[in-house]
Formats: structure tokens, C-alpha cells, sequence
């Protein structure tokens, strides 16, 4: 993430000792040393760095017992015991631990880890930056604040305001006068005799403060309290002083010296191994075969200090894997899970729409060669290389209800890993089944895609290919092809198991191999603060739905088939005979051989080339056939797409569209979606209004529009540094007219609509890149002069001239280009020998920052606002995401004040050197709110 807003993250450290020196049994190292708290601290901070990452990282400890607390109350936490004997020689190797894992160890004599948290808290929000506390100590509680947060390292929830209310019924801020009432038996603070949690709590709520509360003593009703806070007030005011963190000590390292930095595999390795922790060393994936099949050096990895790592692959072997059919062996394998603290899961169904698809076996894979399946719903074995029926009867099998019953615990256990490739359609399929929540979890897809969107595609054999150097049996070889393939139920269990087991085993190898690139590749922050949260966001969304009008749909079909017939009638009155209009061989026949228009163009097959682009270009040389052609292929795009296909994908249970949101296609970062795909309704004209019309609200609700304006423009303002663009968006001013004007040299007053027009088209058009004969084109001028109005674009804004150069040359370095928020798109072409290749690649690198940037900013928008909704009280839901725009249902007295939130969580998404601006509407349909 950008370096001007820091996320620190701080582990307590000490509460940490103590915690997993309770928990775990006595355990000693190969030389005898205990370290039972070692090993706990040590699992604790390899889940949590791979859990909760921000920019900057470090665990604090407590660097002794005399404090300045102990000057002000010598008897501050005198009552507290040494240190267990067993524990006493592990403090040093749990600071071992921490150098071990390149992580920075920060202590201070003289002041408690609480206070040195406190200071780099309050510091790192001074520099506009947030803080993430590792901890559920509730004496740090009083810190919550706008930018800073604690994490429960065990449930893995974040307490926040509400839970600190939850606890003390204070606000933070007023936390440390509850305990100054009420005092700390733990530390031996004194606090008020006589009144406990819940009477302070009702004193500070009433009075405000601590001192309102003894200002007011005095008149308060006669009682053992009064009496109490009249003589203890000193009592008080000192546990105040004893209770309340200080924020201003001085920082041992700065906040600059503690970015994150990515262990040395094999000094971590090394200590692992001497601490005999070699289940830890497995589960981290650092292990070192003995003969290991081959070494993987990652392509495009940042070297560090001029030497790129290499990832040793594992040489277990690709099965044999076991087939699960008796509770016995299930719980066993859980009782491995649990051992190994993460686990790959994939699911096996009967079809490719997740909410259509019934599980019928799942997969679990623990470590390299050692995976298994569970089979559900399969019918029975059947040979694919004969007709007939099955030649024997079912395999015995789990009960699914039984099985998913046994693993919820699992799947809901904070501390075991769930991973998955394309986690999404997992999840999903795990609702369907019955089982809504599981946590935590990785996703090897987007692990992927977080650093190298666009390089190569994200699936997992193509995975496995590049990353494992092993081609994973095809879903072709088991269930056969064409006629003769038959469902994955009656696929024969050992097949089934081959292929289904090896599929989990694959996804834990990617897992080992891609999960330590991210910081390599600095994409971290994005795939943990993005693109993980995002998965249960749209998993959310795409079971909500949106409910469509199946009426409206069919008259508008009918509509579309009216106007259709009545165009297809036009153009075989002007052929002079009739003919199939959908048919591109027989178009290009009419067109070039029997009217010999020009500039026709022949394709690899020897027919002529009927495209859009070229229906286009004869439609600008004047010919009105290609233009009819272009406008029926429009209605018969908007019927056959929309008009009837969201008739027949409408969800007959729910009334309503359930489309897919795709997280890993795209180049940018941005999201497609399908069944339906709504990226592709037209949004500017008649008919895409009309389809967006038949897009409703339930009854009683409203839908609510909120649109990002001119994001791209304002990215380019901002990446580029254009400071007559960036003084345009702060004044708030048109900013096609004032690129007009800039342009021109005409004043803004009285412009030409014309004008504006051209300027809009060069201002967007920049964006993508667009030649003098793509301008001229949309323009309806000649190329000659379109290249003299982008000649008079450049010369007036010289520096986004100067960024596109940098950005192409970026691209030509490194084969990607980055986001303002690190996010890298790989440009597949930058190099090409063929010109047109070329220069189409050049464009891609020039828009991507701007595009990816913006798909970056809604992603962040979503994240936020799916965490702090339920916060609102607001009974709505997210829907859609299309383009810069999401869309929401909401109780209709609710909109507007759903729509006032949406538009400043939107617009406090990113930092840009130009303000975000959010527009929202309202209305019974998705037409009426856009």
C-alpha cells in the first residue's frame, strides 16, 4: 500500500509468553530447555504474520518489572509471583524467535509494553497511517480510537468500539475512568472499595469523568458509595495515573525502521530445527527433500540483494491418496488437520453454477503426497471405455449431514487454515450443503493473481504447471468426453479419489510455493486487506441476488422482436432479397462481392470479415446498410443476452438473478461477472436503460446507486501530477469545459457544447490511449485534424505526455505496470516485434494504472463498507458491482441515510491529491437510482 499511509501492526508480545505458556503441556528442545511457551509464541506469530499483515510490523515486550508506576504506588504489582521456573529460561529464546523471523523486538526499561504500544499507536496515526494491536488485553482497550483497532489473536475478531461497550458500557476514551472507580485486583490497583464494573460504568455514564464523579460526591444520596468515593478520591485519581497508558515515550526504533521484511528461509529453518519445532518447519513449507524433483525461481521477483530466493519443491509424490468411508478414519484425519494447524480443502459437485451444485465428495490435504477424499453422492462405478450399464454396485460412502456435522468445528476453529483454490465457488458450495462459515481462510487463486494478474491465467492446473512443474489429472480423463461422459457421481471411487485428492494436494503445494512470494512481490497488503476480504463480500452478494421484473422482461423480448422484424425488413427491402442477417458469411457476401463495398478484408477461413469495427468504419464512409445491420445486432444482443436470459436465469426460489462475480480474469484487478453478465449493459444508451429498468427492488425497499464520477480522470490527475486538472477538481469545476478552454483557448463562459464534446472525447480517450484515427473516428473529423487537437492536448499538459512515456518504459523494464495502490498488471506484448501488437500493449500500459487504480479504490469501498454496515442498524444489503458503480436494497425509509454513508465510506476509500466524489441515486429500479 502507498507509503504515506502506514498500517502498523504490534503483537503483545508478553501477554503472548504468558498465554501460551498456560495453554500448551511442559515441552522441552533436543537440549533439554523447556520451551512449551516458545513453541506457543511461535505458532501464535506464524499465523498471525501470515494473518494480519500491514505495511509495518513489530512485537513488543515488557523489558522488566520496575516501572514509573512503581514511583507512584510502590505496591503496583507487588503481589504478583516470579515467574514459573520453566518459564523463566524461554523469554530470551522467545526473543530468539522473533530475530528468527526477522521481525523487530522492541522493549524500553522503565516503561511497560502497554505504554510503548500506546506511543507508536498515537505516532503512527499522527502520520495519517492506522495501527492493528494483537492482543485482547483489555488495558489496552482505552486506545480504540479512528485508526487504531485490537485483534483477539485467538477468536481472530477485531474489537472495536461496540466491544468495548460491550464490556465496560464506556466509550474507550472513557475506559481508564471505569478502572480508576473500580480498580485492578491483577496489578494491584486500589481503585474505590465497595464499587465494581457495572457501578462505574453507570457513574461515568452519567457523570461524564472521573472528577465529575467525585466533584459530585458531595451531593449525592447518603450511602456506603458516597462515603466510599469521598474518602477513596485520591484512591482513585492515583489508579487513574496507574491505569492510563502513556502515549508519549520515546520510540526505540522509528516507525520507518519496522516495515515488514520477509524472513530468511534458512536461518528460520535453521532455529526451528534446533528448537526441534519440525512440525512447524512443515507446515511453513521449509522443509528440504531429500531428492527434490526440481527448484522454481520466481518470475519476476524483486531480488533481493541481487539474488532471486528459489523455493525447493516437495518430493513426496503425487498420491497414492486414501479414500475416506468410515467415520474412524474421518476423525483422524481431523485429529491430523488440528496437528497441522492448516489444511487444503476442495469440493467435487455436479456442476460448474455453485449455487446449483450439490457436493458430492470433498477433498483434505495436510502436507505434500498426503491427501484423501470423502465421498458423498456417488451412484456406483461405471467403465468409460464401455456402453452399458454399471458393472458394479455403490462404493460405501459417508453421509454427507454426518460428515459436515463432524467437520464444522474444524471449519470454524480460528486457529486452523483453510485453503482453497477459487475459494469463492468452495464457500459457496458449503452453504448449499449446510455449513455457512468457515474461518479462516487462504485463497491459492488470488494469492496468485496478487502479483501477477495478467502474466498467465489462475487456474489451478495452469498453477501447477508453472509453479509445480505437474500436470494434475484433467477432469476429461475420468468422466471421458463428448457422449460418452457421464457425471463425476459415477465416476469409480478410485479414479474419483485420484483425481479429487490430488486436486487438494496440488492446492496445498501452490499454497507453500506462491503464499511467501507475496511479500517478495510486495503484494501483501493487497491480497490481505483486498482481495481476501473481498471473497466472503461477494460470496455475500452473490447469494443476496437482485430481483428482476419477468414481465417487464418478456414485453420488452417482445418489444425487441417487434423492432428487430421491422429492421430486418428494411434490409432486404434495400438488398432487394432476403437473407439471414445473422449470418456474418452470408453479410459479407451482400456486401463485398454483391454491392463491392469498400475496404473489405478477408479472415484466416476466406470469408469476409463482418465485425462491429468493420461495420463501422463503412457506416462512417456514408453507407447506411452496415448501420441498419449494427443497430438489429443490438436489439438482438439486449433480447437474447438480457431479455430472455435473465427470464430463464432467474432463481424460480428466489425470484431473483444470482450472477458470479469473476475475481481473478481481468488484467486491472477489475471484477467481470457472469450468468448474468452485467458488466456489458449499455450505459449511456436508450435500451441499456431499458434493461437496467427491469432490474427491481423487493417490496417495501428501494434500490440505491452509488457511482464513482470521473475516477479516471482524477487517478490520471493525480499519478500524473497535472496541476491544471488537479486545480479544476478542487475548485469543483467542469472539467471537460476547463480542459476546453486549456485546450482551446477559449473561455469557459458561453462554450460551445460542441467544444466540450471534443474535449470529453479527448479526456477519456487519453485514458485508453487513443490514436488520431480512433478520435477522428468518434469524432466525425479527419485524422489529421483529430492528431492536431491531441498535438495541442500534449503541448498543454506536457506532464501527462511525460507519464505516459514513463509508464510504457516501466512496462518495456519490468513487464508490468503498478497501480498507485502496488497492485502489478503484467502487459503480455510490450515487447512484440509486431507493431500493432505492440502499440496495443502500450496502451493497455498506459490505461491499467488508471483502470486498476480505480478497481483497487471500489474494492477497498467494498471491503469497508461490508464491515461497518451492520454497524448502521441499516437493514440493507450490497447487490451489484458494475464499473465504478455499486448497488444496494434498502428499506425505503432507510435510502437516503444508506445513501449519505455509502457516499462517505466511497469517498474516504483511497487518498488521492483530488477529493473522491461519490453520486448516488434512489428509486424502485436499478434505471431510476442510476
Amino acid at each position: 500500500m502507498p507509503s504515506e499511509t502506514p498500517h502498523l501492526v504490534l503483537i503483545d508480545g508478553s501477554g503472548f509468553i504468558f498465554r501460551a505458556f498456560h495453554a500448551l503441556p511442559p515441552m522441552s528442545s533436543p537440549d533439554g530447555v523447556p520451551v512449551n511457551a516458545v513453541y506457543g509464541f511461535t505458532n501464535m506469530l506464524t499465523r498471525l504474520l501470515r494473518d494480519h499483515v500491514g505495511t509495518h510490523l513489530a512485537v513488543i515486550f515488557d523489558a522488566g518489572r520496575y516501572t514509573f508506576r512503581n514511583e507512584i504506588y510502590p505496591q503496583y504489582k507487588a503481589h504478583r509471583p516470579e515467574p514459573p521456573e520453566d518459564l523463566r529460561p524461554q523469554f530470551g529464546l522467545i526473543r530468539d524467535a522473533t530475530a528468527a523471523f526477522n521481525v523487530p523486538a522492541i522493549e524500553l526499561a522503565g516503561w511497560e509494553a502497554d505504554d510503548l504500544i500506546a506511543s507508536y499507536a498515537k505516532a503512527v496515526v499522527e502520520q495519517g497511517g492506522r495501527c492493528t494491536i494483537i492482543s485482547s488485553d483489555k488495558d489496552l482497550m482505552q486506545l480504540i480510537c479512528p485508526g487504531v483497532e485490537l485483534m483477539d489473536p485467538m477468536k481472530q475478531k477485531p474489537i472495536r468500539e461496540a466491544e468495548v461497550e460491550a464490556k465496560f458500557g464506556v466509550r474507550p476514551d472513557q475506559v481508564v475512568d471505569v478502572q480508576a472507580l473500580m480498580g485492578d485486583s491483577t496489578d494491584n490497583v486500589p481503585g474505590v472499595p465497595g464499587i465494581g464494573a457495572k457501578g462505574a460504568a453507570q457513574l461515568i455514564n452519567e457523570y461524564g469523568t472521573l472528577e465529575k464523579v467525585l466533584d459530585a460526591a458531595e451531593g449525592m444520596k447518603a450511602s456506603k458509595r458516597r462515603q466510599n468515593l469521598i474518602e477513596f478520591a485520591d484512591a482513585a485519581r492515583m489508579s487513574r495515573k496507574l491505569v492510563l497508558l502513556a502515549d508519549d515515550v520515546p520510540l526505540p526504533q522509528p516507525i520507518e525502521e519496522l516495515g515488514c521484511r520477509e524472513p530468511v528461509q534458512e536461518t528460520l529453518r535453521d532455529w526451528l530445527d534446533t528448537m526441534g519445532f519440525h512440525s512447524t518447519i512443515q507446515r511453513m513449507g521449509l522443509g528440504l527433500a531429500a531428492k527434490p524433483k526440481s527448484t522454481f525461481r520466481p518470475k519476476a521477483v524483486a531480488p533481493a540483494e541481487g539474488e532471486a530466493p528459489t523455493v525447493t519443491l516437495s518430493a513426496a509424490s503425487y498420491g497414492p491418496y486414501e479414500t475416506v468411508t468410515d467415520f474412524e478414519t474421518l476423525d483422524r484425519w481431523i485429529t491430523d488437520v488440528r496437528a497441522a494447524g492448516f489444511v487444503a480443502v476442495d469440493t467435487e459437485t455436479d456442476s460448474l453454477n455453485a449455487r446449483q451444485a450439490n457436493m458430492v465428495g470433498l477433498s483434505l490435504s495436510v502436507a505434500p503426497g498426503k491427501a484423501c477424499y470423502v465421498p458423498f453422492l456417488h451412484e456406483g462405478k461405471r467403465d468409460l471405455l464401455q456402453d452399458g450399464p454399471d458393472d458394479q454396485p455403490t462404493d460405501q460412502q459417508l453421509d454427507r449431514a454426518e460428515t459436515l456435522k463432524r467437520l464444522e468445528p474444524l471449519m470454524r476453529d480460528p486457529s486452523v487454515l483453510k485453503i482453497f483454490q477459487n475459494a469463492k465457488y468452495d464457500l459457496t458450495v458449503f452453504r448449499k450443503a449446510g455449513l455457512p462459515e468457515i474461518t479462516p481462510i487462504d485463497d491459492t487463486m488470488l494469492i496468485s493473481y496478487a502479483q501477477s494478474a495478467g502474466e498467465h491465467g489462475q487456474g489451478m492446473d495452469e498453477l501447477s504447471q508453472l509453479h509445480l512443474g505437474h500436470t494434475p489429472i484433467t477432469y476429461d480423463s475420468v468422466t471421458g468426453t463428448g457422449r460418452k461422459r457421464i457425471p463425476f457421481a459415477e465416476v469409480p471411487l478410485d479414479q474419483a479419489t485420484a483425481y479429487a485428492a490430488e486436486d487438494a494436494d496440488v492446492t496445498l503445494r501452490l499454497w507453500q510455493v506462491l503464499r511467501p512470494q507475496l511479500r517478495l512481490r510486495q503484494s501483501l497488503a493487497l491480497y490481505e486487506e483486498i482481495e481476501r476480504p473481498l471473497i466472503e463480500v461477494l460470496t455475500d452478494m452473490e447469494d443476496v441476488g437482485i430481483k428482476v421484473d419477468a414481465v417487464e422482461l418478456r414485453r420488452m423480448s417482445a418489444d425487441f422482436a417487434t423492432r428487430m422484424a421491422v429492421i430486418e425488413k428494411d434490409i432486404h427491402e434495400q438488398v432487394g432479397r432476403s437473407f439471414n442477417v445473422g449470418s456474418p458469411k452470408q453479410l459479407g457476401e451482400i456486401l463485398f462481392d454483391e454491392m463491392e463495398l469498400p475496404g473489405g478484408k478477408r479472415t484466416k477461413s476466406g470469408s469476409w470479415g463482418t465485425d462491429s469495427s468493420v461495420l463501422e468504419g463503412l457506416a462512417e464512409q456514408g453507407h447506411d446498410l452496415p448501420q441498419k445491420i449494427l443497430s438489429w445486432r443490438q436489439l438482438a444482443k439486449l433480447k437474447s443476452t438480457y431479455a430472455d436470459a435473465l427470464v430463464e436465469q432467474m432463481d424460480q426460489g428466489t425470484q431473483r438473478v444470482h450472477t458470479s462475480f469473476q475475481m481473478a480474469i481481468t488484467t486491472t484487478g477489475r471484477l467481470s461477472s457472469n450468468e448474468p453478465n452485467l458488466q456489458n449493459i449499455p450505459i449511456r444508451t436508450e435500451e441499456g436503460a431499458l434493461i437496467r429498468k427491469a432490474f427491481v427492488a423487493a417490496p417495501g425497499h428501494v434500490l440505491v446507486s452509488a457511482d464513482y464520477s470521473q475516477i479516471e480522470l482524477r487517478l490520471l490527475a493525480h499519478v500524473a501530477k497535472i496541476e491544471p486538472l488537479l486545480e479544476a477538481f478542487h475548485l469543483g469545476q467542469d472539467i471537460h469545459a476547463r480542459t476546453a478552454s486549456e485546450v482551446f483557448g477559449i473561455p469557459i463562459e458561453g462554450m460551445d457544447p460542441l467544444t466540450r464534446r471534443r474535449a470529453k472525447a479527448i479526456n477519456f480517450g487519453i485514458i485508453y490511449g487513443i490514436s488520431a484515427f480512433g478520435l477522428g473516428r468518434q469524432l466525425q473529423i479527419s485524422p489529421g485534424e483529430a492528431r492536431s487537437y491531441i498535438d495541442a492536448y500534449f503541448a498543454r499538459y506536457p506532464g501527462i505526455r511525460a507519464y505516459m512515456d514513463r509508464t510504457k518504459e516501466e512496462a518495456k523494464e519490468h513487464g508490468y505496470v503498478l497501480t498507485p495502490f502496488g497492485r502489478r498488471c503484467y502487459v503480455p506484448g510490450i515487447k512484440d516485434k509486431n507493431g500493432a501488437r505492440r502499440s496495443y500493449a502500450e496502451r493497455q500500459a498506459i490505461n491499467a494504472p488508471l483502470q486498476g487504480g480505480a478497481a483497487d479504490i471500489i474494492k477497498r469501498a467494498m471491503v469497508r463498507l461490508a464491515r461497518k454496515l451492520p454497524e448502521t442498524g441499516l437493514k440493507a444489503q450490497m447487490l451489484l458491482q458494475v464499473h465504478d458503480e455499486l448497488l444496494f436494497e434498502v428499506q425505503e425509509q432507510d435510502a437516503q441515510k444508506l445513501a449519505d454513508f455509502v457516499r462517505q465510506e466511497m469517498e474516504s476509500a483511497a487518498k488521492l491529491d483530488v477529493a473522491l466524489e461519490v453520486e448516488t441515486g434512489i428509486g424502485p429500479s436499478w434505471a431510476d437510482a442510476h
